[in-house]
This record gives C-alpha cells, structure tokens and sequence, in this order.
C-alpha cells in the first residue's frame, strides 16, 4: 500500500538532536500512530507511526503504515491504481491476505504472508496494488526505506525473499532484511538495514544482541509487547536510540504476540517527502509530479484494469527539506 491520501500532507523527515548514548542500557521512546484513511469511502483505514513530528526516521526507515486485521467484505479489500515512485525502496509485508503487485519493470508478483516483496524506485517506477479474489483478512506493514543521494536515481528493482523461520527459545524470527540472530537476509538495500518479524510465546522473554551503531524500532503488531521494560500497545512503535547493544523484548500475556523490528544507523542526509515521492528540495518534488501528470520518467503499468491516479495538486507554500541534527 502506497500514500494514496487524496490531499497528503508535507511529510518532513529528520530526526531530534542527537543525545548520549554511552550506556548499553536500551531507552525506550513510545510513538503512537495516527489513523489515516486510503482512497474512497469504503477506504481502508491504516495506523501510520513514521513520519510524525515526535520522530520521522529510524535508520533509513521514513514511513510506516500498519493496517489490519480488515474484513475484505466490509471495506473492499485493496485496489491501489498504478502511483509513481521516487527516491525509495517500498517493503511489503504481510501477515495475512494477499496482493498481486505489478510494476512497470514488468514484475508481476503475488504479496503473501511472511515473503517479503521489495520495490526500488530510484530514479522512477510505477506499480499497481489489489489485494486477490480469494482475501477474507488483510493484514500487514507497508514500509519505505529513502535512498541516499548516492543512489537515489538508481535504476527500478524489484526483489522477493522468503526467509527461513529462525526458532528460539520461546520466540520465532523471520528476517527480511539485513541480520539478526544467525540468520541474514540476500536482499541489496543501499544503506545497512535491520527488518524482521518476531512472534513471542505467551510469558516469554527474548534478549537479542543488536548492532550499538543501529536506531531500532519495535513496531507491535499484536498482544501485549514491553521493549527493555517499556509497555507496547498494539500499533504503538518503540524507538531505541543507537547505542543499544542489546534488546529484552518481553510477552506478559497468555497469548502470542507480534512485532516488527526495524533498525538501520542514523541517516545523516536531508530529504523532503510528499505523496508518493522522496527528494531533496521542492524542485525534485515538482519535477517527479509534472513527469507522473505528463506520462514520462516512470513506466507503464501492464495488466491493470483501470486508469493510473493522478497526483494531487502541490501545497501553496515551498516544500522544506529537513534532516537530523549531529
């Protein structure tokens, strides 16, 4: 699922003022998210954590969507007409349902529960989104990761991984991208990245050694989750500075619960997003919607039903980058 808002709001990415991190001891800041409708009147509605103006990034991860469990008869499922793409890796992750993807690379891949699908825009791409006939449940996170200057008009990608469950002590671990636990992900990312699910048994407790150079954050999904003793609700995001060399995350409950864990180091750039696009200024933005409105730069979608979206129109005011403070 793409930011199909019909009048997206800027979206400034940074971070606060980097703090001390001398101890080893994980610090726990509790990010609530916002409901955010997507599309029409039957539209689903997601739990959005990044960006927010508490905190807009954690590593390269700049937007967040968490959505589900959605009764398919009741909303209509998912149907996302072909949208552009700049300056980013989209990351598609389910836990239940599933979604037949097409891009104008020519991919044509069916989303499922526990296989990561993994889309880079870079200099532009387009793609569709519609969850199939036989989705009762949609359930899942729909991530962006921003692409550094280096490598922000890289050429379009379009990656899948299925990784193996790793089996701990009281908890199972799929990781979909970068390392965690003995297990580690093929999948290219242009920055060093942290992504897996983690399912913690009723009362159980998991301590993981994790990289002190990452911000990490515990984004919970279901049951009652605490990160290095801090509470999480469901939909809540735990964010851990960098500095942490270790993370206790802990199931106080009598029934399963869920989360993703995302990490990366601080990214250091500036960046503006707005709708579907990532850049670094105003310009970049302006030129990314002229060339969707205009029918270059980004590809054709090949087997969709419908019409591609039109992208709405640009705030009054100039768009202003922002980044985090060292």
């Amino acid at each position: 699922m793409s930011n199909t808002e019909a009048r997206p709001a800027e979206m400034r990415c940074g971070s606060p003022a980097e703090t001390d991190h001398t101890d080893t001891a994980a610090r726990v800041e509790v990010l609530t998210p916002r409901d955010v409708p997507l599309g029409g009147p039957r539209a689903m509605t997601v739990r959005r954590t990044l960006p927010q103006r508490a905190r807009s990034l954690i590593g390269a991860w700049c937007f967040a969507d968490h959505y589900g469990p959605d009764d398919v008869a009741a909303t209509g499922g998912m149907d996302v007409a072909p949208h552009p793409h700049t300056g980013l890796q989209t990351v598609s992750w389910l836990f239940s349902g599933e979604i037949e993807h097409r891009d104008s690379l020519g991919s044509h891949a069916f989303v499922r529960p526990g296989e990561l699908n993994l889309m880079t825009g870079g200099h532009g791409i387009s793609h569709s989104e519609v969850s199939t006939p036989g989705t009762t449940v949609l359930h899942g996170v729909q991530l962006w990761v921003a692409l550094p200057e280096q490598h922000r008009h890289t050429a379009r990608d379009f990656q899948r991984h299925v990784p193996e469950p790793v089996r701990l002590e009281g908890a199972v671990l799929r990781v979909f991208l970068g390392s965690l636990a003995g297990s580690a992900s093929p999948v290219r990312t242009f920055t060093p990245l942290l992504g897996a699910e983690i399912v913690l048994e009723p009362h159980a407790g998991l301590t993981l050694p994790v990289d002190p150079a990452f911000e990490h954050g515990v984004l919970v999904d279901q049951g009652h989750l605490s990160a290095a003793e801090t509470p999480l609700r469901p939909a809540e995001l735990g964010y851990v500075p960098d500095g942490t060399s270790a993370l206790t995350l802990t199931n106080d409950s009598d029934t399963p619960a869920r989360a993703v864990l995302l990490g990366g180091p601080p990214f250091g750039e500036e960046i503006v997003m707005w709708w579907n696009f990532i850049g670094r200024s105003h310009a970049d933005i302006a030129q990314a919607r002229e060339d969707w409105m205009t029918g270059t730069r980004f590809g054709e979608v090949k087997g969709y039903g419908g019409d591609p979206l039109p992208a709405p129109e640009l705030p009054h005011v100039p768009l202003k980058p922002r980044g985090r403070v060292r």
